[in-house]
């Protein structure tokens, strides 16, 4: 397991490092059979110290979690105690829901844009014919069932994730409805 943990601007020493990497790998032990990494990163935000968790699964899922404190061991143990609560939520499922899945999820390499932010009115700042890129990340698009999908949305506590279905190997979408329910995109089955 890779752990990749760092601040922006604060120094982690190797006490802290130490303590991250045994608690962290206790929780993940104890859920996830085979984590591949661990990206931890610390900041400070006002009078708190923010820690943001993110843990890469092996078959293809992504927890993350954020925790909040005075202190910066505080806030790592808040993020831990959020990211133990998903963990069991995801083993549990998996336990209930997903035992035909004998092999890990297939990622599909996709590009990813961040376009310029618009105004109040819903305009672009720029020419609104071409927006302006100002990030292009690549990313993965996992191959997934649809319960898969949910989940792995729940566990990142992203409002949107895409992946490739399954059943019939197109590219669907679910999303968090603004009433609390989720929404599931899938053009294969329109019409």
């Amino acid at each position: 397991m890779r752990y990749q943990i760092s601040g922006k601007q604060i120094d982690t020493g190797n006490a802290l490092q130490t303590h991250v990497q045994s608690e962290l790998g206790a929780v993940l032990e104890k859920y996830a059979g085979r984590p591949t990494d661990a990206n931890i990163v610390f900041s400070k935000s006002g009078h708190e110290y923010v820690c943001e968790s993110i843990v890469h699964l092996s078959t293809g899922l992504t927890a993350q979690a954020t925790g909040h404190a005075t202190e910066i061991y505080a806030a790592f143990d808040a993020s831990l105690e959020k990211m133990d609560k998903q963990l069991r939520r995801y083993k549990r499922r998996l336990k209930d829901h997903h035992k035909e899945r004998s092999q890990p999820v297939e990622l599909s390499d996709a590009g990813s844009y961040i376009l310029a932010p618009t105004d109040e009115s819903g305009e672009a700042e720029q020419d609104t014919v071409s927006a302006m890129i100002i990030a292009e990340i690549e990313t993965k698009i996992p191959s997934l069932s649809a319960g898969e999908a949910v989940m792995q949305m729940e566990l990142s506590n992203a409002p949107v994730l895409v992946f490739r279905n399954e059943k019939h190997n197109g590219i669907n979408v679910v999303y968090r409805r603004d009433d609390g329910n989720i929404g599931w995109v899938d053009p294969k089955n329109a019409g």
